[in-house]
């Protein structure tokens, strides 16, 4: 079955100040969560697609990983230990977290127990309701920094909502995630198995998969440096280095961002806001036509 793109977790060391900086993009940024493991989020919606941000915020509470299960605090903590701040998980929609199991398992990428969990989550109309989830990990071999998993919502319908959805800055929607890696080929079957849809060669240092819900570019790290005009995250492997948004009031923000010396420029109609001024994340504002053009 076809996945689209479901999320990407965004590690901050300071969620509320990473809040504001996205809250300064011209984003609507929702309120602290917090898991059973020992970390709180904050909810960045798009139709479909979500940015978490995601702090540690009580280290106690994380398990240590194990053979056959993935601990969601360790592997984070780890990251931010070793990586810094930046986007350190992608996860791809899912609706039957056992049968995607099998799906990993089969392929050499899987071998770990899904994990379920739930939370309370609170609506802008003030109602408290809860929210829960089923997730089947994946593991590429060859990227220790780049975690990946399919993403089945149990409750939907008291996750999303079109409130959350409305931003200032005219973001309508989901373009994709850009990957890195020194090697992208190496990785073409993992990708593949995960989002089930051809991932496929644009040229030597660049994949494209077309997904239900967004585009993965899969680039080396020179090329990905080219095309956006900031440093790609090093480290051996995958590792995501931006998302990619639609966005009608682009060039607005672009004047808006300047201003406050938290973008460069504007490359090829795009707006690049650089790992500097959002927590070690980079995120691309693409323009397009308005609905009322």
């Amino acid at each position: 079955m076809r996945r689209g793109l479901d999320h990407v977790v965004h590690l901050v060391r300071d969620i509320d100040a990473a809040g504001e900086s996205y809250d300064l993009l011209g984003f609507t940024v929702g309120a602290r969560n917090a898991h059973p493991w020992g970390t709180e989020n904050r909810i960045v919606q798009l139709p479909g697609f979500f940015i978490e941000l995601l702090q540690i915020t009580d280290p106690s509470k994380i398990s240590a990983a194990a053979p056959g299960h993935v601990s969601f605090g360790a592997f984070n903590a780890h990251f931010l230990a070793t990586c810094g701040e930046g986007f350190s998980m992608l996860a791809f929609e899912g609706t039957d977290a056992a049968a995607e199991k099998g799906i990993l398992d089969q392929a050499g990428f899987g071998g770990f127990e899904t994990v379920d969990f739930s939370r309370k989550a609170h609506r802008p109309d003030g109602l408290d309701v809860e929210v829960s989830f089923s997730l089947a990990f994946a593991n590429d071999p060859a990227s220790p920094d780049f975690s990946a998993f399919i993403c089945t919502q149990h409750h939907p319908e008291n996750f999303w909502s079109a409130d959350f959805q409305r931003h200032a800055n005219m973001v309508s929607g989901l373009k994709g995630v850009v990957l890195v890696a020194d090697t992208p080929v190496e990785h073409q079957r993992f990708l593949n198995t995960l989002c089930d849809v051809p991932v496929l060669r644009a040229r030597d240092d660049w994949y494209v998969a077309q997904t239900p819900r967004g585009e993965i570019d899969v680039m080396s790290r020179p090329l990905f440096t080219e095309r956006y005009g900031v440093a790609a995250p090093k480290g051996p492997g995958l590792r995501v280095a931006a998302v990619r948004f639609a966005s009608s009031g682009a060039e607005e923000l672009r004047r808006a961002l300047a201003a406050r010396r938290m973008v460069e420029e504007t490359i090829a109609g795009m707006v690049v806001v650089p790992p500097r001024a959002v927590a070690g994340a980079t995120l691309v504002f693409e323009q397009t036509e308005s609905k009322s053009a």
